[in-house]
């Protein structure tokens, strides 16, 4: 099949038409034609020739070209698309390294294995530029809902028709036990868009949170303007759901916003999650009142927050406990996913417990250590007093506020109470020594013996062992595997050493040894601090 003037023309027409079919632009075809037709003539003339071929866009004529490059002498190898510049000089005028010789050579007749060899490449081409316009396509609008048309079910899977391509939802991504049949019509949420060998890939969900906050913004006007933002958004997909939203106009409730006038918005969105039932809560900064929002409708009668660790202690009325839990614990969990905390519920009862337990423990302490009475010692853990750190260094008038507590006795409490500590300090250095822990730790600045006593039962007995910890080795913290926050304990935890107090020991240990460069370190800071200057100017 020779390429004749005749068939020029129908060249070009199949190119559109192919590009129209699959949506794509014209020029690829004609480039994966060119590729072809140049393959072709390569398995006439000669696998090591450099031949080329060009479609002219307006005429569909197609020219056959050879090309020679000029090499240095002793890189030639391929003596059929490379010459020296020797043997350019009868070719070129003034040959150099790079130049090329190109020369027309007459159009090949293709026979039935390479015009088959042709459509293949053609193809191959065609369905590339087709993926890649699908990857471009729908790259974008991840994060976004579409609808489409399921086409079939496999394994628990559903192909859904997404108009241009096609889309996965899986099994894990629907809700319940939802079945569809072929040409049901589907509205999901696009998770992800991967670009895979096999074509791009659509990952779509009808679990996800964002799922349900697309479907509010689609009901809600007040979200899709800005003037209403869903903050926080958790599911137990097909059961029970918790969204929190905050209004930046004073004169539009939030809530009402979501839930409309008979709450026809909010139903519009329970009937699209198949019955799921949803809690709209009012966002508040405030982490504690916003929690007490969450476990709404239960009722909260204290709330204690340990923010470094990001748990939260709830004491809500024996009657509300169950309430405040949910079934299955449902309500405490997606109170916990909204506020991104963990929570602990307990009953008045078990609270006015666990407070009677500390204060006879601390009451305890105080009588064993300070020598007191009870009912001294009761006296200073009334006041507030925790550990013997604090009667030690606390200011004296803070002493003398006391009932029956004059200068005297005051002075007495605090020199008892340094006695102690220093006995104990020094108990735990020498415990420390008889491990092995070396100098350089002793006499690091920021670790008490204490702290060096517990670092050498653990195995840092160096200051560069100590070097080599990481943060959250000493200051421990939370991790989150499969979905569940898991507590790391730290070897310093128990002395209340902070992240950041243990980020600072660790590097001043660092630059010590030599292992760090404080300039380095300083130009890190400033350069971080102009790109965070940068980002709020950008935000401004």
């Amino acid at each position: 099949m020779a390429i004749t003037s005749a068939n020029q023309l129908e060249l070009l027409q199949t190119a559109e038409a192919v590009a129209r079919e699959k949506m794509i632009d014209p020029s690829l075809v004609i480039e994966a034609m060119e590729e072809s037709l140049a393959r072709a003539a390569k398995s006439r003339y000669g696998a090591e020739m450099d031949i080329r071929v060009s479609i002219d866009r307006k005429t569909g004529k197609a020219t056959f070209t050879r090309v020679r490059t000029v090499v240095e002498e002793e890189e030639l190898e391929n003596y059929q698309a490379e010459f020296t510049v020797e043997q350019a000089k009868q070719y070129l005028e003034d040959p150099k390294i790079g130049d090329q010789f190109i020369e027309e050579v007459p159009p090949v007749d293709m026979g039935r294995i390479a015009a088959q060899s042709a459509k293949q490449v053609i193809l191959q081409k065609v369905r590339e530029a087709e993926r890649d316009r699908q990857f471009e396509e729908f790259k974008d609008r991840a994060g976004t809902i579409i609808n489409g048309q399921v086409k079939r079910e496999e394994y628990g899977n559903v192909i859904v028709d997404v108009g241009r391509g096609e889309a996965i939802l899986r099994r894990n991504e629907k809700i319940g036990r939802e079945s569809y049949r072929p040409n049901d019509r589907i509205r999901c949420y696009i998770k992800d868009v991967r670009r895979e060998a096999r074509g791009p890939q659509i990952f779509l969900s009808r679990t996800a949170p964002e799922f349900m906050a697309e479907l509010f913004k689609m009901e809600v006007p007040e979200i899709y303007d800005g003037i209403i933002e869903i903050k926080a958004v958790a599911r137990d997909p097909g059961s029970r759901a918790k969204i929190a939203v905050i209004s930046y106009d004073g004169s539009i409730d939030p809530v009402g916003a979501c839930v409309g006038m008979r709450g026809s918005r909010v139903q519009a969105v329970v009937n699209e999650l198949q019955g799921e039932k949803i809690d709209i809560i009012p966002w508040n900064e405030d982490q504690p009142t916003f929690l007490v929002n969450a476990l709404q409708p239960a009722e909260v009668s204290k709330v204690v927050l340990d923010e470094e660790a990001e748990r939260i202690e709830v004491v809500v009325p024996e009657e509300q406990l169950s309430l405040a839990i949910g079934r299955r614990g449902q309500n405490v969990r997606l109170a916990s996913q909204l506020t991104n905390l963990d929570i602990d519920i307990m009953t008045e009862a078990e609270d006015s417990e666990r407070r009677q337990r500390e204060f006879e423990e601390r009451t305890k302490l105080f009588m064993e250590t300070l020598d007191l009475d009870e009912f001294f010692a009761q006296l200073l853990v009334s006041e507030g007093f925790t550990n013997l750190e604090e009667v030690a260094y606390v200011e004296l008038d803070e002493l003398l506020v006391i009932d029956g507590v004059d200068e005297d006795t005051a002075n007495e409490l605090q020199a008892r109470a340094r006695d102690v500590l220093d006995a104990q300090a020094k108990a735990a250095l020498d415990k420390a020594r008889e491990l092995g822990v070396e100098d350089s730790l002793v006499e690091f600045e920021g670790l008490t013996p204490q702290m060096i006593q517990a670092l050498a039962e653990d195995g840092v007995k160096s200051l560069e062992d100590f070097a080599t910890c990481a943060d959250w080795e000493l200051a421990g913290g939370w991790t989150t595997n499969d979905g569940e926050r898991v507590k790391d304990d730290g070897i310093l935890e128990p002395f209340d050493v902070s992240l950041e107090e243990a980020q600072n020991l660790v590097m001043t240990a660092r630059i010590m040894l030599g292992w760090v460069d404080p300039a380095e370190l300083e130009a890190e800071a400033e350069e971080e601090a102009g790109l965070e200057g940068e980002e709020q100017e950008a935000e401004a």
